[in-house]
């Protein structure tokens, strides 16, 4: 489906920028969809459930969230030292969308959603973050704040917070980040004291919180990180704490105003549409009940704080490598559009005077689209498959539960970071394409890479997720998660080789790769120096990622063995490409971890 959507400067053109086929092969012809719904956690619906959640996404994110897009990129939020103002279409697209019950979609039912698997859920908000980035990061706030506090919150807390969210009157934020500690949480100073009537006042103040402030909803919850009076020092010192923009009366509607306000907003290269703040908590702007204080409410135990904020933040991290995905994707889409309308040149060796032809007619156009699209098709399925495994562990028991929750945990790392550093370049190439009217604002493509270039640095930068799969998703869990990993790859390569021989081909050159990183995993490990183990650690996740998504490229040329037409073909272009292409980059990366290079460890910075 496509849409008529302003696109900057004078071109009003109707642009498709997501994909309800290639969703619908890796939903239902790859995954299987009916067979999760099959299981009793989502039996309450079926393939009607799953087509006409996903027309109603499209159809809400063409008409409410593309229009706006470049508006809000151009009109930044503003704050008047009071309150922050965003344009109006922003409020009035996630009205509709809450109207439509996306906010609640995959909460529980007896908290007012629908419980929609994560899978299905993740296919329509593609098409949100493919339309709009900046509107749709509200949504991912309050999603998460959400399964948060269903998770952690006491049974009050989720009574009076968890439906407001869920029916997107409510917004929520993750509030980690202070000016002087950035991804480094063990230094964080914001205080919590503990009050006599089993609330505490929080004193501190916070940076870089997307959604800190705005007028787009009737409240605000902030999910705060703190620290109490007897904390230990380190991340083992952190307690969680529910801090609302306005405290609630006893009917549960929003009432007093809270000590929480703001420093100032940020103001950022992309993503502009989603309000980047710098909030200040009991600096005495308010006063709710008559003292300084931001009154908060403590969310599961004290100094465990982490443990829970790290569910949002890994919810987070999908969906951060999801909305990088949808971002190049669209991009992607974009500029096969354009090379195919835009004539330019001719074919080397004919004649000058001869008609041009589409800029796709020409081999490196073509190379650069092909490019675009391994990276824009393997990103989804990438994105689809961890969030089949989240349906997984809530709806399978015992091993294969286990199974599920260890594999997810290995791939949470590559799942964010991945589409955040190849999506962009996906973009980037899309720019390409265009050429000189790709860095014009006349063209989206130029917008998509500045939002998409603040992905690899969302929610955990590229080399904390790279020290995250190698220290700990990996090493630390005795490589149990990788070997569940591994074995599915090589399940994979054992079927493909039954096809024919470019399948054989495939199957071998996978799983000499997958074997070559057990070994060198296991080199690492035997280093004993965690120092040393973790000095090229983005190596690591880099190649990983690489063959994870090899993986998955072959998954879908099985999908797509024996049936026939441009969309199947194009699946295995995009295969052979990916193989022949992009998985042999992975053996220098191995080749250096293998080596214990200690050369940026032991450089001195004085040489910098």
């Amino acid at each position: 489906m496509t849409t008529t959507a302003h696109t900057g400067g004078n071109h009003t053109s109707a642009r498709e920028f997501m994909s309800r086929r290639d969703i619908d092969f890796l939903l239902h012809e790859w995954l299987d969809t009916d067979a999760l719904l099959a299981r009793p956690r989502f039996a309450a619906h079926d393939r009607d459930t799953v087509d006409a959640v996903l027309g109603l996404a499209e159809q809400v994110a063409v008409r409410e969230f593309a229009p706006h897009n470049r508006a809000a990129d151009l009109t930044e939020p503003r704050w008047d030292g009071r309150q922050v103002e965003v344009i109006p279409e922003v409020g009035a697209a996630l009205k509709v969308f809450a109207e439509a019950g996306f906010f609640g979609a995959p909460l529980p039912e007896e908290v007012g959603g629908m419980d929609l698997p994560l899978s299905v859920y993740g296919a329509c908000m593609s098409w949100f973050h493919a339309a709009n980035a900046g509107t749709t990061g509200y949504a991912l706030l309050t999603v998460g704040a959400a399964n948060l506090l269903c998770a952690y919150g006491t049974a009050d807390q989720v009574r009076r917070y968890v439906r407001p969210l869920a029916e997107g009157r409510f917004f929520g934020t993750m509030a980690l980040s202070e000016p002087h500690a950035g991804s480094n949480l063990a230094d964080l100073t914001t205080r919590a004291e503990a009050q006599e009537d089993g609330t505490y006042r929080l004193f501190g103040r916070k940076m870089w919180i997307s959604g800190g402030d705005h007028e787009l909803a009737e409240n605000i919850v902030h999910l705060v990180l703190a620290r109490t009076a007897d904390a230990p020092a380190g991340t083992r010192g952190v307690s969680l704490f529910l801090v609302p923009k306005h405290l609630l009366d006893d009917d549960g509607n929003p009432g007093e105003r809270n000590d929480v306000t703001l420093a100032g907003i940020n103001h950022k290269m992309g993503f502009r549409g989603t309000v980047n703040t710098a909030p200040v908590f009991g600096d005495g702007a308010y006063t709710p009940g008559g003292r300084p204080g931001a009154v908060g409410y403590l969310i599961g135990e004290e100094h465990r704080g982490l443990a829970a904020m790290f569910a949002m933040m890994n919810e987070a991290r999908i969906g951060v490598g999801l909305c990088a995905t949808a971002l190049g994707y669209a991009g992607y889409l974009e500029s096969l559009t354009y090379a195919r309308e835009r004539l330019q040149g001719r074919p080397v060796g004919a004649p000058q005077t001869g008609r041009q032809v589409a800029l796709v007619e020409h081999p490196d156009v073509r190379r650069m689209l092909l490019a675009q699209k391994a990276y824009a098709e393997g990103a989804l399925a990438l994105n689809l498959f961890a969030s089949r495994l989240v349906d997984d562990v809530a709806s399978l028991d015992g091993e294969e539960a286990a199974e599920a929750a260890r594999l997810l945990g290995v791939l949470t790392p590559v799942v964010k970071s991945w589409p955040a550093q190849w999506c962009l370049a996906a973009n980037d190439l899309a720019i390409q394409v265009l050429g000189g009217a790709g860095y014009t604002r006349d063209f989206n493509v130029e917008q998509r890479y500045r939002d998409n270039r603040l992905n690899p640095i969302h929610e955990g930068t590229h080399g904390i997720q790279a020290m995250d799969l190698l220290g700990r998703k990996v090493l630390h869990d005795g490589g149990l998660g990788l070997g569940i990993l591994l074995a599915r790859i090589t399940r994979t390569a054992d079927r493909a080789r039954l096809v024919d021989a470019t399948g054989a081909a495939y199957a071998e050159q996978l799983v000499t790769v997958a074997e070559r990183l057990a070994t060198v995993t296991a080199s690492l490990g035997g280093l004993g120096d965690p120092a040393a183990i973790l000095a090229d650690a983005t190596a690591y996740l880099e190649a990983t990622g690489h063959l994870v998504v090899a993986w998955l490229w072959l998954e879908q040329w099985l999908a797509a063995n024996g049936q026939t037409g441009a969309f199947y073909d194009g699946k295995r272009a995009a295969t052979h490409y990916f193989f022949t292409r992009e998985l042999p980059k992975v053996a220098p990366m191995l080749d250096l971890l293998a080596a214990a290079d200690r050369f940026t460890l032991d450089l001195d910075p004085r040489c910098l």
